[in-house]
C-alpha cells in the first residue's frame, strides 16, 4: 500500500495491552499503532478518520501522563447514537485503539481482559466522546471542531466532478491533493490545537 508521505509524520500511539502480553502477541504487551492502521481499518483517509484517530490519541495520552495507556482498560462513551452521521466510523477507530466494545467483544480469560460493555452511545456528555480509565475513574471529554479547518476552495466542486465521472485526470489529482491536504492539516498543523480538538478533564 503506497500511502501519502505525511502519514508517517503523524504521531504514533503506543499502548500496553496485557492480553497481548499474556498470549505472546506482542513482546512486553507493547503495541504501537499508527495513523495508517486506522486508514486500513476504515479503507480510506478522510477528516472523520483523522478526527477519530486524533481524539483518541489526545484522550489516552491525557489520561496516562506518566505511563502507557492500557488497551482494554478504557471506557469510551459517545454523545451521539451509534448510527448517527459518522459516529459508527469513529467508534470503529476507537475500538481499534482501545479494545472497547459493546456486548460483542472479547469475553475475557479467567475473569480478566473482558473487553465488553466498554463502549456506549447516546450518553449525556459535554464533548463528542468521553474516555474514562477503568482503574482510576479519571475521565476526559474530547471533541472535534473540523469546521475550523476547511477544505481548500473549489474542493467540493472537484468532488462532484469525480463522483459524476466528469473530472479530468488533472482535476482528479487536484481533488485528491486537496482532500488529503485537509487531513494533513488536521493531523499535523492542528493535531494538538485546543480550538480544533478541545479536551477537558471531567470533574470527579
Amino acid at each position: 500500500m503506497r500511502a501519502p508521505d505525511f502519514f508517517a509524520e503523524v504521531p504514533a500511539l503506543t499502548l500496553h495491552d496485557p492480553l497481548a502480553e499474556l498470549l505472546g502477541a506482542a513482546e512486553g504487551g507493547i503495541v504501537e499503532y499508527r495513523y495508517i492502521d486506522a486508514v486500513r481499518l476504515a479503507g480510506h483517509s478522510c477528516p472523520t478518520v483523522a478526527a477519530a484517530w486524533n481524539m483518541t490519541r489526545r484522550a489516552l495520552v491525557a489520561l496516562h501522563p506518566d505511563s502507557l495507556p492500557q488497551r482494554g482498560g478504557i471506557r469510551a462513551e459517545f454523545r451521539d447514537e451509534r448510527r448517527a452521521s459518522v459516529t459508527g466510523v469513529i467508534a470503529a477507530v476507537v475500538t481499534l485503539l482501545t479494545g472497547a466494545t459493546q456486548d460483542d467483544g472479547f469475553k475475557g480469560l479467567g475473569g480478566r481482559f473482558d473487553r465488553r460493555n466498554l463502549l456506549g452511545f447516546s450518553v449525556d456528555i459535554d464533548g463528542d466522546i468521553r474516555f474514562t480509565r477503568v482503574d482510576t475513574g479519571a475521565a476526559v471529554d474530547v471533541a472535534a471542531r473540523l469546521q475550523s479547518v476547511p477544505f481548500a476552495p473549489g474542493t467540493p466542486a472537484l468532488l462532484e466532478k469525480c463522483l459524476a465521472g466528469t473530472a479530468s485526470a488533472a482535476e482528479a489529482g487536484d481533488f485528491r491533493a486537496a482532500w488529503q491536504g485537509r487531513v494533513r492539516a488536521l493531523l499535523l498543523a492542528h493535531g494538538d490545537d485546543p480550538e480544533v480538538f478541545p479536551l477537558r478533564p471531567v470533574a470527579a
